[in-house]
């Protein structure tokens, strides 16, 4: 597998690609993983990996083979290049010393793609690509200062890896007609679903709000994960002050890292209804998760079809109501519709946003049935069991005319 996020990363791809690599060793598969230091969603390199240039170690059976690169702490099109550039050369330069039977590359590192499709073909095996993330949209769509001269450079580039591939998995219906408008053939294309990679809440909810500073009478709007350009969270900063302004008590919470944190934390200054927290562990997430009244998923207007939020999954395990401030038509909008465990608002919109919350706060019997068809949606769709099944199948539609 070629994945540039891994364990210990325990939001956005790196858990997706840990569990995939754990799974197949697990079903007896000798499992090498090339991928970057640990860096995500913080943008930082983590204690124990800095100043190293390579590394190999053992994590749940598999061998994960680490090469160093640049880890930009605000992004800009071209300091996501020199990312790419770095994860590529060094990737090209040491590939890990093993032949592979199959290669399995995850994007959006278009890097990744690169080494991956260069691996497969060395060894004279098929290559495998899922796309979480799709890198030409993201430039356009994401507002990075020089994205749109990036986006052709990115998605020609992107093209290139998923028409090279034997096999592509997206994870959302609404990322197939850009993938086969880049010429790959729709019988190669097939969906594969993200799934809940965390464990539904345990704990006392009341104790984990007291815990946490929430007062029983107030409602708590809770953004989790990363805090980046695309998503947007000016928005919640807009909707706190405008809360500010009311007497009803409604908290909007930011739990997490990323590149836009200090920008959004200058903004925030001065308002008593947004507080900001670091990011949880993987036993106490969860638990903050349930412990919040609403939670949130922000885009920009300009976001449509190249992403969708891996939070999603872990926001419904939790059976709270997930109000959605996005594109209609992009698919994130469609997931929360089609779990029927939420609302969606308009994007960029803090005035409409904090009605929504005000309506929810005012229908607690409402709330709490939106809330539980997540639970419901998870089990029907979004299983681990079902998702690591997908991606073993695409590995064996792959290898199964060599």
């Amino acid at each position: 597998m070629v994945s540039t996020n891994y364990a210990p990363e325990h939001t956005g791809i790196g858990p997706y690609s840990t569990q995939i690599a754990e799974h197949l060793a697990a079903s007896g598969a000798d499992t090498h993983v090339l991928a970057g230091m640990p860096h995500y969603p913080a943008w930082r390199v983590a204690e124990g990996y800095r100043g190293r240039w390579r590394m190999r170690e053992r994590r749940g059976g598999v061998t994960v083979h680490r090469r160093r690169h640049t880890v930009p702490p605000r992004q800009t099109a071209l300091r996501r290049a020199a990312f790419e550039a770095g994860i590529l050369a060094h990737g090209l330069v040491a590939p890990p010393p093993v032949r592979p039977d199959v290669v399995l590359s995850q994007m959006p590192s278009l890097a990744g793609g690169v080494l991956g499709g260069r691996l497969a073909r060395r060894a004279g095996v098929p290559h495998v690509v899922v796309v979480q993330d799709l890198m030409g949209a993201a430039a356009a769509q994401s507002g990075i200062q020089g994205g749109g001269r990036a986006a052709a450079v990115a998605g020609a580039l992107e093209a290139r890896i998923l028409r090279g591939a034997d096999v592509v998995g997206v994870v959302h219906e609404s990322f197939v007609d850009r993938v086969m408008a880049m010429g790959v053939p729709r019988a190669r294309v097939h969906v594969v679903p993200n799934w809940t990679h965390v464990k539904g809440p345990s704990g006392d909810r009341a104790e984990t709000r007291a815990r946490l500073g929430w007062q029983p009478d107030e409602t708590v709007v809770l953004h989790a994960g990363n805090m980046g350009l695309k998503q947007g969270l000016e928005v919640l900063v807009e909707a706190a002050r405008l809360a500010d302004q009311e007497a009803a008590p409604v908290r909007f919470v930011l739990m997490g890292d990323g590149n836009q944190r200090a920008h959004l934390q200058q903004l925030a200054a001065g308002s008593s209804a947004l507080t900001f927290l670091p990011p949880a562990g993987a036993e106490e997430f969860p638990e903050v998760l349930a412990a919040a009244d609403v939670l949130a998923v922000t885009q920009k207007a300009s976001v449509l079809d190249m992403s969708l939020p891996s939070k999603l999954t872990s926001y419904f395990m939790t059976g709270r109501p997930v109000i959605a401030s996005v594109a209609a038509e992009g698919g994130t909008a469609q997931e929360v519709l089609r779990a029927g465990a939420g609302t969606v608002i308009a994007p960029e919109d803090p005035k409409a946003l904090l009605a929504e919350v005000r309506a929810l706060a005012a229908d607690p019997e409402g709330a709490a049935r939106l809330g539980a068809r997540g639970p419901q949606y998870v089990e029907q769709r979004l299983s681990s069991r079902a998702g690591l099944e997908r991606i073993t199948a695409l590995l064996r539609l792959a290898t199964a005319g060599r």
